[in-house]
């Protein structure tokens, strides 16, 4: 057993040392921590193969009040965002080491990285990710389209429309879904950076130096 904080033991496996050696599947932690929980954003898209790129960190979703976004436990990085417990939806269990862990299904796991890229590592790196979902057999567009409904953020509408647009062309039946549910006003694509272009069509301010190529043969 392994203390990871006051009052809280995990089982770690046999190899694991003492000295705070991090533990093999660092998963078996999130119950104990962030119960309700789910693992989402960058993580979630390694789980479900949507990227290649390895974080150091683990993200969470928790209905849990958030004091710190940054939290460490036996060497194990998180970056903890709070969610409502109405929008505990679009998650599946996965067992690792006899726990049982939720996860954000392929669908969800867009959809909160497209609420707040943050969460998806950075704007290219969703880009790459939303890339790969659509050429995946994960690709669900009415399961996008519920899961921004119930999530509320009319931005999700904005950045998938105008990603959309430009991978799979604007006569996909995705591009006219999203441009039924435009809201009012602009957003940024990306909040953490500057963006002096706006996309009037999507009322999307886009920064210049993003990469996107486009999925049409």
């Amino acid at each position: 057993m392994a203390r990871i904080k006051r009052g809280l033991y995990v089982a770690v496996p046999l190899e694991a040392d003492t000295t705070g050696q991090a533990l093999e599947d660092a998963w078996i932690m999130i119950p104990e921590l962030f119960e309700p929980a789910y693992v989402g954003g960058w993580s979630a898209a390694e789980h479900w193969d949507l990227t290649e790129q390895i974080f150091k960190d683990i993200c969470i979703f928790t209905t849990r009040q958030v004091s710190q976004r940054n939290q460490t436990f036996h060497n194990i990085s998180f970056v903890v965002s709070h969610t409502p417990p109405e929008n505990q939806f679009g998650i599946k269990p996965v067992w690792k080491k006899e726990k049982k862990i939720f996860v954000s299904d392929p669908s969800r796991t867009i959809i909160d990285m497209l609420s707040d890229p943050r969460t998806g590592g950075g704007i290219q790196h969703l880009v790459d990710c939303l890339r790969e979902y659509f050429k995946s057999q994960h690709f669900k567009e009415d399961l996008l389209i519920d899961y921004a409904i119930r999530l509320g953020n009319g931005a999700i509408f904005k950045r998938l429309g105008f990603l959309a647009s430009q991978m799979l062309g604007e006569e996909h039946p995705l591009i006219a879904a999203c441009k039924t549910h435009l809201s009012k006003g602009n957003s940024k694509l990306d909040p953490s950076q500057k963006a002096d272009k706006l996309v009037t069509k999507w009322r999307l301010f886009i920064p210049a130096n993003l990469q996107i190529d486009t999925l049409k043969q």
